[in-house]
């Protein structure tokens, strides 16, 4: 990216982002979203855009969308972290298992596979 560093709070820009990671049926690192609006990884940072997500998601279930915020994860394991799981979110509402494991995974991927359709087919 050239030019100045977009906000972390620019939720359109974000979600064009992840709308594009969707459409590629890709999911975004936790470096790799900071660095598509021109910033380095740091954990205030990410906080912030956290919130961003939230916001996106929350925008996105009045609208009748699937989430996007499911698309960011750890390079380690491509799972979202403990923010994704604690934040409030419908589709979390009837999930009280691990946030690792098979039925964790089995979650997230469905949940992707929903965003990757959905922005597919937009």
């Amino acid at each position: 990216m050239t030019g100045d560093p977009v906000p972390v709070s620019d939720a359109a820009q974000v979600r064009a982002l992840l709308i594009d990671a969707a459409r590629e049926h890709r999911a975004v690192s936790y470096s790799e979203l900071p660095a598509l609006l021109g910033h380095r990884f740091t954990r205030p940072l990410m906080r912030a855009l956290c919130k961003t997500l939230d916001a996106i998601d929350d925008a996105a279930a009045r609208n009748g969308e699937p989430e996007l915020a499911v698309l960011v994860v750890r390079e380690s394991d491509a799972m979202p972290g403990q923010g994704w799981w604690v934040s409030p979110r419908g589709s979390l509402a009837a999930y009280d298992g691990p946030w690792e494991g098979p039925a964790a995974r089995a979650l997230v991927e469905g949940l992707q596979r929903e965003a990757f359709d959905h922005w597919s087919r937009a």
